[in-house]
């Protein structure tokens, strides 16, 4: 797979991963892009033997946008930590078939994850081992049918975003899996990761990375 790398230097590397590129194995037995990733930089830095990357977080498969990767294990270990004490900042665009009620808006949830399922069930109120899931949304445009939200999670869960704005009847455009009525072509759904900031973990400059969406008609109508 031919990468689109929108960030790289010593200890870290960015690329907007293509929906349906599946960012870390699985029992799918497909090759994950972290794979891809590892070879880009073997190739391009001439590096003998194998070549270190590490995946601090995660995208979820149909979902496209910035995947993050550590190239050390000081910029890997310190990334986890970041990402685990809430210092790195992630912007997401979702198209949805509905507006919702408000304009902008933040949303609490109680979110358990189905194994088997590999879903999450999202409740207003705590119940058994749930996690509390908490993000705000904003109505950024529309078209005749579709209505783009930014989103900035303020938690981390399993398909947090796909399941709170379903559950505030905004499904995401594709997401058959929490409501949507017709799965997209291509098997992708329409949640992208655009904006990824945070200090740099060895340099400590300020880092801002932003992600093109999609080249299909839904998304370049919406974009502007």
């Amino acid at each position: 797979m031919k990468l689109d790398v929108l960030y790289e230097d010593n200890h870290i590397i960015a690329i907007n991963k293509p929906s349906g590129a599946l960012a870390q194995g699985d029992k799918t037995g497909d090759v994950p892009i972290v794979e891809d990733v590892k070879a880009y930089v073997k190739k391009k830095y001439n590096k003998p033997g194998a070549v270190y990357i590490g995946l601090p977080h995660r995208l979820d498969r149909p979902t496209s946008g910035i995947l993050l990767f550590a190239r050390t294990s000081k910029a890997l270990v310190r990334l986890n930590q970041m990402f685990q004490e809430k210092q790195i900042q992630k912007t997401y665009w979702a198209v949805v078939k509905d507006l919702p009620k408000k304009s902008e808006d933040t949303l609490t949830h109680y979110l358990l994850k189905n194994q088997v399922k590999n879903k999450s069930i999202a409740k207003k109120e705590a119940f058994g081992k749930a996690l509390r899931s908490e993000l705000s949304y904003k109505l950024i445009t529309s078209s005749k049918r579709y209505f783009l939200l930014e989103v900035l999670p303020k938690t981390g869960r399993h398909h947090q975003i796909r399941v709170q704005l379903s559950s505030i009847g905004c499904p995401i455009k594709g997401d058959t899996k929490y409501g949507f009525p017709r799965a997209n072509e291509d098997k992708s759904i329409h949640l992208h990761a655009k904006k990824i900031q945070f200090i740099h973990p060895v340099s400590k400059v300020d880092i801002c990375i932003d992600a093109p969406v999609p080249n299909d008609i839904v998304w370049q109508a919406l974009k502007s």
